[in-house]
């Protein structure tokens, strides 16, 4: 490692390819080198225009790469170690490697380089354009990711660069770790396979837009399909939630009548747009007609309620009832059906909730549904008044009348 001053250099990794579509192969890469290397930033960056091949006619846009270039980097939960850039997209021409080594070099003075590649290419390196440029900026690091890219494979190779330029390598292996090819995976995505060689929230993304080819009928997916486009919406840190949701109402639909089914779909989409921002929200909104009161308007954590209904019913063609639970699954109200009762339950108790109380309220809620439901109105009013939130009247009236309910029994 490289020192200025006594200070340890920064060490940024540089992961390029064409990410046609991100794999979970790349994914493995990714999340190896920077644990071997210690990398303290990589980047995944997807190239524009490939000087080594032609882009297949079937290639989404290059925004539709960044995009799921970036739920990969979001998968990996490394903020602040694992970005995505667009430098060669924006960079007109082909994506040469040494020009792109030689900007982030110009970039990031002093930081020590690490340029990642898969075996193909490191076989090939000596030929690529400007070679020893990019070995004496870059360390070479070369990653087997099937079974024979062993290191009978990679000394030859290694030992030729390290006499000819003078370059320093490094190489690893990914054990266990299925090759995929990018060509075959393509192709069996068109023909309606595939979604087990990607990020869920990847397959989604791809699913939602039709790439590849795909003609997934987004209003009659099934939960599998469905769960992968609803993840593709949001950060991953927010699926442990939504997947705790999706079983806790289940598990509470089955427990009170309700349609198991639907309580399941309902919770997957739940969340969707919970990262859209007021402007986004409001525009859905209107456009779908949804009357919005003053708090409503400028409060986004009940927005998302509101346009995830609208998504659900729109997008996904999802039945009325489920639109309706999801629609009042932040405020509740007076009246709620079973299906809308266990949403509000499950989405507030799942397993990753952790606040006081939450334990009385799952044992509740598996012996009186309505105690139960009132005492989430009661512990969120409570909480909204801690925080000097406004409470939405909503969640009042639905309060009032099951304590009046309850009382009566």
């Amino acid at each position: 490692m490289t020192r200025e001053g006594g200070k340890a250099a920064m060490k940024i990794g540089i992961y390029g390819g064409t990410f046609n579509p991100p794999h979970l192969g790349h994914l493995e890469a990714a999340r190896t080198a920077v644990e071997v290397l210690g990398l303290d930033r990589l980047l995944l960056m997807p190239a524009g225009e490939p000087p080594h091949k032609e882009l297949p006619p079937d290639t989404p846009a290059a925004e539709d790469r960044l995009a799921m270039a970036r739920l990969t980097a979001d998968a990996l939960a490394m903020p602040g170690v694992v970005e995505v850039s667009d430098l060669e997209l924006r960079r007109a021409g082909k994506s040469y490697t040494a020009d792109t080594v030689a900007r982030v070099a110009e970039d990031c003075p002093g930081a020590e380089l690490f340029l990642l590649m898969g075996t193909d290419m490191f076989l090939s390196f000596h030929r690529w354009y400007h070679a020893p440029d990019i070995a004496r900026k870059a360390v070479l690091c070369a990653f087997g990711r099937a079974e024979g890219d062993v290191e009978s494979l990679f000394a030859p190779q290694r030992e030729r660069l390290t006499r000819e330029l003078g370059a320093r390598v490094v190489t690893f292996t990914l054990p266990g770790l299925v090759e995929v090819s990018s060509t075959r995976l393509r192709e069996r995505l068109e023909a309606g396979k595939g979604g087990d060689d990607l990020l869920p929230a990847v397959y989604g993304y791809i699913l939602m837009h039709r790439l590849y080819g795909t003609r997934a009928d987004l209003k009659h997916l099934a939960l599998p399909e469905l769960r992968a486009c609803s993840w593709s919406m949001v950060k991953a840190k927010r699926v442990p939630h939504i997947m705790g949701t999706e079983e806790t109402a289940a598990r509470l639909a089955l427990r009170w009548g309700a349609d198991e089914t639907a309580a399941r779909r309902a919770a997957i989409l739940h969340d969707c747009t919970k990262y859209w921002t007021l402007e986004e929200d409001l525009a859905l909104c209107e456009k779908c007609g949804v009357p919005l009161d003053p708090i409503e308007r400028q409060t986004v954590k009940l927005l998302h309620a509101k346009t995830g209904a609208c998504v659900a019913r729109e997008v996904f063609g999802e039945p009325e009832d489920e639109c309706e639970a999801i629609f009042w699954h932040t405020t509740g109200k007076a009246g709620m059906t079973t299906l809308e009762k266990v949403l509000y339950l499950a989405d507030y108790m799942e397993p990753t909730r952790d606040f006081d109380g939450v334990e009385e309220l799952r044992k509740l809620a598996l012996e009186d549904l309505d105690r139960a439901v009132l005492l989430g109105f009661e512990m969120s009013i409570q909480e909204m008044r801690e925080r000097g939130n406004e409470i939405h009247p909503r969640t009042v009236e639905g309060r009032d009348e099951l304590r009046k309910k309850t009382a009566q029994r």
